[in-house]
């Protein structure tokens, strides 16, 4: 088992991200399958539309956000919401509403 208090972790910056501090909770060293990461953004935080290698989940624990497919596709994520995002999928993420966000990140380690 592994623990990570609240403000333990790893700090990084992710591509493509503006106005976010992330702390990678649980590394792909100490899990098998997946990376866990927290990401508190601003409330002018967000990415640029990009895709990620691999499978992700986002769990909006604070806050809300839109996330932009490149097809037009839109999802308005607030506290409670989890989005699933496939491999090589291209998302934007822009932070709504004025007030900073927090998301729980579950990425997965195999591409």
């Amino acid at each position: 088992m592994i623990k990570v208090k609240d403000a333990e972790g790893i700090s990084y910056e992710g591509s493509g991200h503006f106005n976010v501090y992330g702390i990678k909770k649980i590394t792909g060293e100490q899990a098998k399958h997946f990376i866990v990461n927290y990401s508190y953004f601003q409330p002018n935080g967000g990415s640029i539309m990009e895709p990620g290698a691999r499978e992700r989940v986002y769990y909006m624990v604070k806050g809300n956000m839109t996330v932009n497919g490149k097809n037009g596709e839109k999802h308005e994520l607030e506290p409670g919401d989890l989005l699933y995002i496939a491999a090589g999928e291209e998302r934007e993420m822009v932070i709504t509403g004025g007030k900073p966000a927090e998301v729980f990140v579950i990425i997965a380690t195999k591409e």
